[in-house]
């Protein structure tokens, strides 16, 4: 048993708030050995594949076993199913099928649309968390309604497409407490609608779903409109204010100023922490909105269903090689070809996902009921929570905090109590509360609301 520093005492922790003993802070050597499984040339060759079916429109031929979205959707399928034969069966693989009518916009005509799944079961069955990593499937051209043209839709999206299999691939050998669902989703690109479906099924069940991260043009390091190459860095795109916010809620968010501090946006720090210590010389950018400029993407409805969400996306899009037709201009090409990515780059920000979802499915659920106690004027700061009520009993919690004006997480002190008595002021700082296990892997942090 290790004893506090007198620092930390000196700080005037109160010995029932604070434990003598810390979680080990060492990367786990199974997510690290996960990430360096990830195969450049896998992303590679399925891109080829991908792009192989000539176009994979939603709109395209769903009867040939050679091109348009059935040939490619049941590939996907296919491969998810080697990989779920290589886990001894646990992986289940199913094509979640659903009909979009006639919308006036992008739709003209009824369509059986698909959904290509491959769904982890945790191994702890009163752990009821869901995890949701996913790409698009779908490809276009210029004319969104062009169903024939070739549009192989290399980086857009067959990179997070591409990268939901290379996940599935090697988190499929490993077990998790909680439940991870690998989907190739279709329709993104005539509106959201695969995207749109699964969110609604998941609140219709009620799913648990902790955390949903997509993925969506991730695998460009160089960009135009300047000519850039950027092979460090990936964007992460959360949402500020929930989109479900209720009145009462919001109150609280002003009378906070807590629109930094969503679910969405917890989920991006996060995984920028995890690629910190699981992707060396890789950096997430944290992007406070909830996408790219005036768009939108697969993590979207998922926010407007109430879930956590948020979007990766490389640094610097490249819009002569996205939803463009195939042609060149003043000796210019044009169009979403795999020899414009860049796939070392792809390997990198697939191991950002794999190092967020496996630190999320090995940590145990977090903290419940999480309050800061305002019933007395102090310059300390109280705070009280409940345990989870599944899954496997934290080893402690961590109380993170920062100064208000900080986007990132500052400071974290270990408590093993489900209280804590800080001697911060409140006025000055930001807390939140995570659990953790005696490995080191956290839950989501939760803001604490005022009780009294």
């Amino acid at each position: 048993m290790r004893f506090l520093t007198p620092f930390l005492l000196s700080l005037g922790f109160t010995a029932t708030a604070l434990a003598q003993t810390k979680p080990t802070t060492t990367p786990n050597p199974l997510i690290r050995q996960m990430v360096e499984e990830i195969s450049e040339k896998n992303l590679r060759d399925d891109i080829d594949k991908l792009v192989s079916f000539g176009t994979r429109h939603t709109l395209s031929d769903t009867k040939s076993k050679k091109r348009g979205i059935g040939a490619s959707r049941n590939w996907v399928e296919g491969e998810f199913r080697k990989y779920a034969k290589a886990s001894g069966n646990r992986l289940k693989v199913e094509q979640d099928t659903f009909t979009i009518k006639p919308d006036g916009r992008r739709i003209n005509r009824p369509v059986l649309m698909a959904n290509v799944m491959a769904t982890l079961p945790g191994t702890d069955p009163t752990d009821k968390r869901v995890f949701i990593v996913s790409g698009h499937i779908d490809s276009r051209v210029t004319d969104v309604m062009n169903a024939t043209a070739d549009a192989p839709g290399a980086n857009d999206d067959g990179s997070g497409t591409v990268a939901v299999m290379e996940l599935a691939r090697v988190m499929s050998k490993q077990q998790f407490p909680a439940t991870i669902i690998f989907v190739a989703v279709q329709g993104e690109e005539q509106g959201l609608y695969g995207s749109t479906y699964l969110a609604k099924r998941a609140k219709k069940e009620g799913w648990n779903l902790v955390a949903m991260l997509n993925n969506d043009i991730m695998g460009n390091s160089t960009g135009h409109d300047p000519e850039i190459k950027n092979t460090t860095q990936l964007r992460v795109f959360s949402e500020g204010v929930p989109a479900t916010e209720t009145p009462d809620e919001a109150k609280v968010r002003r009378t906070l100023s807590s629109e930094n501090d969503s679910p969405s946006r917890q989920l991006a720090r996060y995984s920028r922490e995890a690629t910190k210590q699981y992707v060396p010389g890789h950096e997430v950018v944290l992007e406070y909105r909830p996408d790219r400029f005036l768009r939108g993407g697969d993590h979207t409805p998922f926010n407007q269903q109430g879930f956590t969400a948020v979007r990766f996306s490389e640094v610097n899009e490249d819009f002569r090689h996205q939803h463009q037709d195939l042609r060149t201009e003043n000796g210019e090409e044009y169009g979403d070809h795999a020899k414009f990515m860049d796939f070392a780059y792809l390997r990198k920000n697939t191991g950002v996902n794999l190092a967020t979802l496996a630190s999320l499915a090995l940590a145990p659920a977090a903290p419940e009921n999480v309050g800061v106690l305002t019933a007395n004027l102090t310059n300390r700061t109280e705070l009280k929570w409940e345990a989870p009520k599944a899954g496997e009993k934290p080893a402690g919690y961590y109380v993170l905090m920062r100064e208000t004006s900080a986007p990132e997480w500052q400071q974290k002190f270990f408590v093993t109590d489900t209280k804590a008595d800080l001697p911060h002021s409140k006025d000055n700082f930001i807390f939140g509360v995570v659990s953790v296990d005696a490995e080191g892997h956290e839950s989501l942090p939760v803001l604490p609301k005022p009780v009294r």
